[in-house]
């Protein structure tokens, strides 16, 4: 059985390359320190998205990363993953993702995020379809001798895998080390999150953390796991929409919380025929 499909291709490369790319394992080459937007779990909520990539076209991001799951749960799959396909957005496979395309079954989902993904399966063009399939299950971005960071959805080894706390992480910081990185970007709770051995990390009052900043002189890094929240069915109990900012030269992890149209999103799922219970979540955060 093949193992993950992960992908470090070099800035400009578009993440629609060939399955041959995403297999191979090929390492990024050099590249400068950058801001990256990164967003999660867009799950079909167009119109979380769009207040979100707005906000990121406003931002002084250099580049934009999504880590999964850009179908399900909502009404709008097929405009959701053309927007990620015109901003040529690299974006790793998630769950939702394999299932709607037939990577994968929707083994283990609720009668709920079944209905979901199956009538996600129906709606979504052949294009769209194929594209879900190309997607890796991780990428490693920076430079080859010390990344950046991970990205993957669940963990670094199953975009099923769901990491809510520090005991979760313990399992895949060896193999986060072996990638030349001390970070991972992941997603699929659609809870906000930092993570390392020793335990939980808060953002500031501003809203910001830096990575690494307790590290002793001299001491190996720590191996932190970030999780940016969910762009369209956040469920920490805040229902706007959420995503982060990471930037690589100062170490800065940044949450952003932005508001959206959640009457619109949930009219739309209504009048898609999808559960309704799907659309009341969006106002709770749940």
């Amino acid at each position: 059985m093949l193992g993950p499909r992960w992908c470090c291709l070099p800035k400009g490369e578009k993440a629609r390359r060939g399955r041959t790319a995403r297999l191979s394992g090929t390492d990024v080459g050099r590249q400068e320190a950058l801001k990256y937007a990164i967003i999660s779990d867009p799950h079909a909520n167009l119109e979380a998205l769009k207040a979100v990539l707005k906000l990121v076209d406003d931002s002084d991001a250099d580049r934009t990363v999504c880590l999964g799951d850009v179908v399900g749960y909502n009404a709008n799959p097929n405009e959701c993953v053309e927007l990620m396909r015109e901003r040529d957005i690299p974006t790793i496979c998630g769950n939702h993702d394999a299932v709607a395309c037939g990577i994968t079954e929707p083994w283990g989902f609720n009668p709920i995020a079944l209905a979901a993904a199956l009538w996600t399966r129906e709606a979504l063009t052949d294009d769209n379809i194929e594209w879900l399939r190309l997607l890796p299950d991780g990428r490693r971005f920076g430079p080859e001798e010390h990344g950046h960071f991970l990205a993957a959805h669940g963990s670094p080894l199953d975009r099923d895998t769901y990491m809510f706390g520090w005991e979760d992480v313990i399992p895949h910081i060896d193999y986060v080390r072996e990638q030349n990185c001390d970070l991972c970007l992941f997603g699929h709770t659609h809870c906000p999150g930092i993570f390392t051995d020793d335990g939980v990390y808060t953002v500031d009052d501003d809203s910001r953390f830096v990575v690494g900043e307790d590290a002793a002189e001299g001491a190996r890094a720590k191996v932190f796991f970030i999780n940016p929240g969910s762009v369209g069915q956040p469920r920490d109990g805040d229902a706007r929409a959420s995503f982060g900012l990471m930037d690589t030269q100062s170490g800065v992890f940044e949450l952003v919380r932005v508001d959206y149209s959640i009457k619109d999103a949930a009219e739309r799922v209504i009048e898609a025929g999808l559960p309704h219970f799907l659309a009341d979540r969006l106002y709770l955060g749940r």
